[in-house]
């Protein structure tokens, strides 16, 4: 016999109770298959929504962070620079009152010194919530 003389041999599927299954369970079969992949794909969908959706935000608050970054190190630049000179001219000064012998003056200038030394430039923006409220908003102007 060639293969396909031969007559199928298998198992019956039954449903329930033993009885075969109907053309009726095979449909209820497919249509459940069916509503069950749509609403696989339905949520892999709205899943790839929801990533896209996080990866734009992730995008826009790196580039808000860097942003800020830059704006910070420039404030930095501007406040050390500041401070280099100041310093210069007061261990200028220091010297000079040294090399004359002013104890009143050397007095003055070292506690102007330490007086500068004591400030912190993040102490001078004043309220860190309110820098932070700034941050949080896109349309703040920062002025330097």
């Amino acid at each position: 016999m060639t293969e396909r003389s031969r007559p199928l041999i298998g198992k019956v599927v039954t449903g329930k109770g033993g009885a075969a299954v109907t053309s009726s369970d095979a449909l209820n079969a497919l249509t459940n298959i069916i509503s069950t992949a749509r609403e696989c794909f339905e949520t892999h969908d709205e899943q790839l929504t929801a990533r896209a959706k996080l990866q734009a935000y992730e995008t826009t608050e790196v580039r808000r962070i860097k942003a800020a970054q830059k704006l910070l190190s420039q404030y930095f630049d501007q406040v050390f620079a500041e401070r280099r000179a100041i310093y210069q001219g007061m261990f200028a000064r220091l010297d000079a009152a040294l090399d004359r012998g002013d104890g009143e003056t050397i007095h003055e200038i070292l506690r102007g010194i330490v007086d500068i030394a004591k400030e912190s430039p993040l102490a001078q923006l004043g309220d860190l919530s309110q820098v932070r409220a700034l941050l949080d908003d896109p349309d703040a102007v920062w002025e330097l």
